[in-house]
C-alpha cells in the first residue's frame, strides 16, 4: 500500500464522518469542532452507531476513553462492544451515552487533594476536536478527564479553554482589522528528540529500568566530541525501527515529516508537520507511546528521558507555536515588509508583551526534575527566559523604540558559494539561534525549553492563555479608540519601549548574558523547586481565572502534584541509586580490591626487590575512593530519612533540590572515578560505551 493509502486508515476521521454520517449530523459536529458551536447531545447517537460500525470493520472489539491525567502519560480503560441477549448470546453494541461520557476513579490519579481517597468519582467527557482512532484492538476516544466537582484533573481539558480564550481575543483584534474569521487556533509542530539502546544493556542497568536515566557512568573516550554523529548516515538497525514507526503514526494520521540522527551517538530526532494544538497535544502523547512500542519489536529501548547519560546531549522537545485562522491566515507571517504589516506587527507586540510579564509561568509549563539536567547545559537554551526575533525585526523594533526611521534591504539577497555548478540561495533575512529558549524562525516562535518526556499541553495552555490575555488588553484600548491607527502606532511603540528588555539575539549560554539579563530585571530561576511557586503567584491566578483557564484550586492543586512529582522522582531516584551502590558496586569494588591487593602481595613476596610504587599507590586510591563513596552513601540513607519527615510540599522540595541531589551528584562523582580503575570484568554493569555504540 502507498502512504496516501495507508494515511489515517485508523482514524475516524472527517473523510469517514462525512461518508457515514448523515449530513444534518455531520454539519453539527463539523460546527463544534471548527467554530466552537455547543455540543449537540442529540448527535451523540447516530455518532455513537457510525464510529461502532466503523470500528468493528477495522477489526476492534473494544472502546475506551482516552484522556490525559496529570502523570504525564496516557490512561485508558478498555470495555467491550458485547451487549448480552435473552437467548444467551451477544450483540455488538455502543451508546450515544458510552460515547459522551464515562467514569474513573479520580481519587487514584493525581489530584493536589481535590479529590480525597473516599471520593472516588470522575468522569471522562468525549473531546470531538480530536479524532477517534484504533489502537491494539480498541477504539480509542479522545476525552477530558475531571472532578465530581468539575475541576479539571487532566492535560486535554484547560488546552481546550486556553484554545477557547485565544479564539476569542484573537478575533476582537482581526474584527479592529476588518477580517472576519471564524476562528482563530494556535498550531504546534513538536520536535521529539529521543535515544535508542539495546534491549540486552537496558536490562543490566537498574538505573535506567527504574529512573530512565543513569545515575551513575564514567564517560566514553569518545562521546560527541568529533560531531559527527549529527545528520550521518542512519545505521540500518535504527532505519528499519524509523521505517516501522512513520507507518504506523501515519496510520494514525500523525504527520511524522523529519527523521534524522541528533548530536549525540545513538540519539535521533522526529518532527512532525504542525496542526492544531489540542490535536498536536494528543498526536505527541501517542508519537512516545508508539516509539517505545516499535523499538521492543526491534530489540531496542526508546528512551525520552532529558538527560539519560551525564555529559552527553540531552534530548528537548521543540515547541513551534503559531497563529492560524480558519481561512489558512498565518497571524505570524511578517510578509515581505513586517514594517508595513500593522496586523502582525500587532500580534508580535502581543507575543513579547506575553512573554516578558508571564515569564515565570513559561518557566514553570517546562519544569521538572528530568529537564533540570538539561536547561543551560550547552545544549539545550538556559533557565532564563528571553526572545530572539532576528536582525530584521529587531532594527524594526529599534526604530520604533526611538522613533528614528526603519530603512528595509528591498533586494533580496543571493549567498555565492563560489562553484558555477551550484545554486545561487536566497539568504534568510535573519540566522538562527539555537540557544534562544523562545526564537522567531520565520513565521513562528520555537520554544525550546521543553523536555523530551513531557506532555507539550503544559507549555501550550502558558502560551496560549498569556498572548489571549495581551491581546484582550489590546482590543479593550483599540475599541474605544476615536482614531484607531494613531492608537494603534501608539500602542505598538508603548508595547515595544516597555517590554523591549525580554528580546536577546546573542549568545544565551555566555556567562556575559546572566550578568546582562540579571540587570535587565529577568527571573533565573534554575531548578524546579525554585521555579513552582511562581505559579500560584497571584497575578498567575488572576490571569488564568479571568480566561477560565485554571480556577484557583486547580492552580493550587497543580503546584501541590508538581512539588509531590518533583520530590518522588528524586527520591526513587536516590533510592535507586543507594540500591545499586550496595548492592552491586560496593560489593564488586571490594572484590576487586581484594584481587589487586592480593596480586601486589604475590609480586611482593615473589620478587621483593620490584617496583610497584605505582600499583600501590592505584590500590590506595581505589581504597580511599571507596571509603568515601561507603560514606557519602551512608549520609545519603540519612537524608532520605530527613526528607521524609518534612511535611510541607515546598520545603521538602527545596530539601531534595538542595540537599540530596548534591549528595546524589557528590557520590557519582567518586563512582565513576572508580568505573575508570576497576577492571571491565568486575564492573557491574554495562559502560556508556556499551549503552551509546551497541545500536
Amino acid at each position: 500500500m502507498t502512504i496516501p493509502e495507508i494515511f489515517a486508515c485508523d482514524v475516524f476521521n472527517d473523510e469517514v464522518m462525512k461518508e457515514r454520517l448523515p449530513k444534518d449530523v455531520y454539519d453539527s459536529l463539523k460546527a463544534t469542532i471548527n467554530e466552537y458551536c455547543d455540543f449537540d447531545p442529540a448527535i451523540a447517537q447516530t455518532v455513537a452507531n457510525a464510529m461502532k460500525d466503523w470500528a468493528l470493520e477495522k477489526g476492534a472489539t473494544h472502546y475506551t476513553h482516552w484522556f490525559q491525567p496529570m502523570t504525564g502519560i496516557t490512561a485508558e480503560k478498555h470495555d467491550s462492544f458485547i451487549t448480552p441477549t435473552k437467548d444467551g448470546g451477544v450483540i455488538m453494541e455502543f451508546s450515544g451515552k458510552e460515547l459522551t461520557k464515562g467514569e474513573s476513579d479520580a481519587s487514584s490519579f493525581p489530584n493536589g487533594g481535590i479529590r480525597a481517597t473516599f471520593e472516588a468519582r470522575g468522569y471522562t467527557a468525549w473531546d470531538p476536536t480530536s479524532y477517534a482512532f484504533i489502537k491494539d484492538g480498541s477504539l480509542c476516544i479522545p476525552t477530558a478527564f475531571c472532578s465530581y466537582g468539575g475541576q479539571a484533573l487532566d492535560k486535554k481539558t484547560p488546552l481546550l479553554r486556553s484554545m477557547q480564550a485565544l479564539n476569542k481575543q484573537a478575533k476582537r483584534i482581526l474584527k479592529l482589522f476588518g477580517n472576519d474569521a471564524k476562528n482563530v487556533y494556535s498550531t504546534v509542530g513538536p520536535e521529539q528528540e529521543y535515544f535508542l539502546i539495546d534491549k540486552n544493556f537496558y536490562n543490566k542497568r537498574m538505573d535506567l529500568v527504574i529512573a530512565g536515566r543513569t545515575l551513575f557512568g564514567s564517560p566514553p573516550p569518545k562521546g560527541q566530541h568529533l560531531k559527527d554523529h549529527y545528520y550521518g548516515a542512519i545505521r540500518t538497525r535504527v532505519s528499519n525501527y524509523m521505517k516501522d514507526l512513520d507507518t504506523e503514526l501515519w496510520k494514525l494520521g500523525i504527520l511524522a515529516k523529519t527523521k534524522h540522527n541528533e548530536a549525540a551517538p545513538a540519539q535521533h530526532e522526529l518532527a512532525p508537520i504542525f496542526t492544531t494544538t489540542n490535536v498536536s497535544a494528543d498526536h505527541n502523547q501517542l508519537t512516545m507511546e508508539i516509539m517505545k512500542k516499535i523499538a521492543e519489536n526491534h530489540g531496542l529501548v526508546c528512551l525520552l528521558h532529558e538527560k539519560p547519560f551525564a555529559g552527553v546531549n540531552g534530548s528537548g522537545k521543540h515547541n513551534n507555536w503559531s497563529l492560524s485562522t480558519d481561512k489558512g491566515v498565518n497571524l505570524l507571517n511578517p510578509g515581505d515588509t513586517p514594517e508595513d504589516n500593522a496586523q502582525f506587527m500587532l500580534f508580535l507586540s502581543a507575543v513579547i508583551k506575553a512573554v516578558d510579564n508571564y515569564q515565570d509561568l513559561l518557566r514553570v509549563s517546562v519544569a521538572s526534575a528530568g529537564n533540570d539536567h538539561r536547561l543551560g547545559s550547552n545544549e539545550a537554551p538556559p533557565a532564563i527566559i528571553s526572545m530572539y526575533i532576528g536582525e530584521d525585526l529587531e532594527r524594526i523594533i529599534d526604530a520604533i523604540d526611538t522613533g528614528s526611521e526603519y530603512h528595509s534591504e528591498k533586494v533580496k539577497r543571493l549567498m555565492y558559494l563560489g562553484a558555477h555548478s551550484l545554486p545561487k540561495i536566497p539568504l534568510d533575512t535573519t540566522d538562527r539561534n539555537r540557544t534562544s529558549p523562545f526564537a522567531f524562525t520565520g513565521n513562528k516562535f520555537e520554544f525550546r525549553m521543553l523536555g523530551s518526556a513531557s506532555s507539550i499541553s503544559d507549555a501550550n495552555v502558558v502560551l496560549n492563555t498569556i498572548v489571549a490575555d495581551t491581546l484582550k488588553g489590546f482590543a479593550d484600548e483599540l475599541e474605544v479608540a476615536s482614531n484607531f491607527n494613531e492608537a494603534l502606532n501608539s500602542l505598538v511603540s508603548k508595547t515595544i519601549k516597555e517590554h523591549k528588555r525580554i528580546i536577546f539575539n546573542g549568545n544565551n549560554y555566555s556567562a556575559e548574558w546572566v550578568k546582562e539579563a540579571e540587570k535587565r530585571g529577568l527571573l533565573n530561576l534554575k531548578s524546579t523547586a525554585d521555579a513552582i511557586p511562581h505559579f500560584k503567584a497571584e497575578k498567575n491566578i488572576e490571569l488564568f481565572e479571568r480566561h477560565k483557564v485554571f480556577s484557583r484550586t486547580e492552580v493550587e492543586s497543580r503546584v501541590e502534584i508538581m512539588l509531590s512529582n518533583y520530590s518522588k522522582t528524586i527520591n526513587i531516584e536516590a533510592l535507586t541509586m543507594l540500591d545499586i551502590y550496595k548492592k552491586e558496586i560496593y560489593p564488586s569494588v571490594n572484590k576487586y580490591i581484594t584481587e589487586l591487593g592480593n596480586a601486589i602481595k604475590i609480586k611482593q613476596d615473589v620478587l621483593p626487590d620490584i617496583d610497584i610504587d605505582s600499583e600501590k599507590r592505584h590500590f590506595k586510591k581505589l581504597v580511599d575512593l571507596n571509603a568515601k563513596a561507603k560514606k557519602i552513601s551512608d549520609g545519603l540513607d540519612k537524608s532520605i530519612l530527613v526528607a521524609k519527615a518534612v511535611v510541607d510540599q515546598q520545603e521538602r522540595a527545596n530539601y531534595y533540590s538542595k540537599k540530596i541531589f548534591a549528595s546524589m551528584q557528590e557520590l557519582r562523582l567518586v563512582v565513576d572515578t572508580m568505573e575508570n580503575m576497576v577492571s571491565k570484568e568486575y564492573w557491574p554493569m554495562p559502560s556508556y560505551a556499551d549503552l551509546i555504540y551497541s545500536v
